[in-house]
This record gives C-alpha cells, structure tokens and sequence, in this order.
C-alpha cells in the first residue's frame, strides 16, 4: 500500500524537525565544555557538513535532468546564506545568552512569519478557519514558557531578540526555498543552498578569527560532527523533502513539535527538569498541529 503523498511529507516534516530540535542542546553542551563563540561553532558545524552536501550535490548533477542555470544557482545560494546562514548565526549568538528551552520556543513562532510573510509577498491566503490550531499551538508554548519566567544572566533581552530575528529568517527560508525547489528540485538545491551557508559561515569565522582559533575542535569534534550530520544535514534533507510534498505552512506547523522535542532533551542532556506545566503545554502545542494537518487537507 503506498501512502499518500501528503503524509509521506508530514512524517519527512516530523522526522527533520526532531532532529533539528537536538541542535540547541548540542550547542549548550559544547558552550559548556569549552570556552567558544558563535561564529567558531557555526563554522564547524558547517565545515564537517560541507562534503555531504558538495557530494550529494554531486550526484544531483549526473543524474539531473536539465542542470540548473546560473540565475537558478545565484538564487538557491542567496536563499541559503539569507535564510539558512542568517538564521543560524542569530540562533548560535542567542543561545549564549538564553537557555535550550527558552531558545526552542521562540525560535518556533515561525510558522507565524510563514503564514504572514506568504500572505504579504508571496501570494498566500490567510486561512482564518485555522486560528483554533494555532491558538492551541501557541496557547501550549505560552504556558511552557510561563513556567520558564526567569532566565539567568544579564542579557535575556538581547538573547531573545537574536532567536526571533532567526525565527523571522527562517520563516522567510520556508518560503523562498519551496520556490527554487519547485525549480530544480529538493536534493540539488540543498546542496547548493547549503553550500552557501557554508561559505558563509567560513567568511563571518574568518572576518574575526585566525585558523589557530580552530584549535578547540578536538574538545567538541564529537559536537561539532552530530551538529552537522545529525542536526544539519539529515534534517536539512528531510525538510526540504517535506517542502516538496506539502505546503510551508504545514511543515511550518509540524516544525511546532520541535520545542516539546527539546524540552525531553534538554531534561536528560542538560538535567533541565520536565513539568506538569511543561507536559499540558506539550499537548497543547501536538493538539493544534493535529488540527492544522486535517484543516489543511479539508481545505
């Protein structure tokens, strides 16, 4: 029996926005094991990831079709750095300041930004009868996040300015990237989106480091090697798998199991403890993207 195309992108959706979530605690554990930066960090997360896309890329290229064009090639690279790139490195500065729970909730109001952003440039309609969904949704991470009022350290502020910056960015990631996957494909442009990332990360390294700064890779190689298989490249596949199978607000919607995922991470990684609050919260949030997914297909 084979399954519906749609949900065949919902379980993609899924699949890569759990694992997406292991990201935070992974950086708050290497932040922990080491004295390091943002920008060392993302740059090695994106150094170890780089073959896997170059090589997927690759293999993309012998068994295409039609070879993307120059024009198709600039774009997917700007969606990348704009998109990808950006989104991380405000993610990474956040996280310095704010805590793995704390970080996942704010991060996941992008669906928000999806559905705003699709509906100012890019055409998309305000589907009103899915305010309940997300009304659940959010109703569900407010009530995480009130049990999580008090942040440590002097710069909460900054830190969650930074993660809703990433959250905006990555919204509008959504958007543009099922546009040029629609164009060339879900595998190439990864590829070259993520290569873009890539370089880009490399440059913002460079801009303010020397390569004797890399001398802290053999304290965190374990870190940085999960950052870029386990929650880059894998997940970064999986979404765009997703995108070409189902909407952006759908996987916006789906990617909202994401905070509850890495508040059971950071309860056995970072010893974080898991609430009553924390766990209505989390039905809440699984109940609204329920009723997004069966709204979606009736409509």
């Amino acid at each position: 029996m084979t399954l519906p195309k749609s949900w065949v992108g919902y379980a993609l959706a899924v699949a890569g926005a759990v694992l997406f979530s292991s990201k935070a605690v992974v950086v708050k554990m290497a932040y922990g094991q080491v004295h390091v930066d943002a920008e060392t960090l993302l740059a090695l997360r994106m150094g170890c990831s780089l073959p896997f896309y170059l090589a997927v890329g690759a293999l993309s290229l012998r068994s295409a079709d039609k070879i993307p064009t120059l024009r198709q090639t600039f774009a997917s690279v700007g969606v990348g750095v704009v998109g990808y790139w950006l989104a991380s490195y405000t993610d990474f500065l956040g996280l310095s300041y704010i805590s793995a729970t704390f970080e996942r909730l704010i991060l996941f109001t992008y669906p928000l930004f999806v559905v705003i952003l699709g509906w100012a440039f890019f055409k998309g309609k305000l589907h009103w009868g899915l305010a309940p969904s997300f009304a659940a949704s959010y109703a569900g991470l407010a009530l995480v996040f009130w049990n999580h009022p008090n942040e440590p350290g002097s710069n909460v502020v900054l830190g969650a300015v930074l993660v809703l910056g990433c959250a905006v960015s990555f919204g509008l990631y959504q958007l543009l990237a099922k546009v040029q996957i629609a164009r060339i494909g879900s595998r190439m442009f990864t590829s070259i989106a993520m290569t873009g990332a890539s370089f880009a990360a490399f440059a913002g390294f460079f801009a303010g480091h020397s390569a004797a700064d890399l001398a802290v890779v053999g304290a965190i190689l374990p870190h940085a090697a999960f950052l870029a298989v386990g929650a880059t490249v894998i997940p970064s596949f999986l979404m765009n798998a997703a995108l070409a199978r189902i909407s952006a607000q759908a996987n916006g919607a789906i990617g909202m199991i994401s905070p509850i995922a890495t508040i059971g991470l950071s309860s056995i990684f970072l010893g974080e403890r898991l609430t009553l609050t924390e766990l209505v919260g989390a039905i809440l949030v699984m109940s609204g993207v329920g009723f997004f997914l069966l709204s979606e297909r009736r409509g």
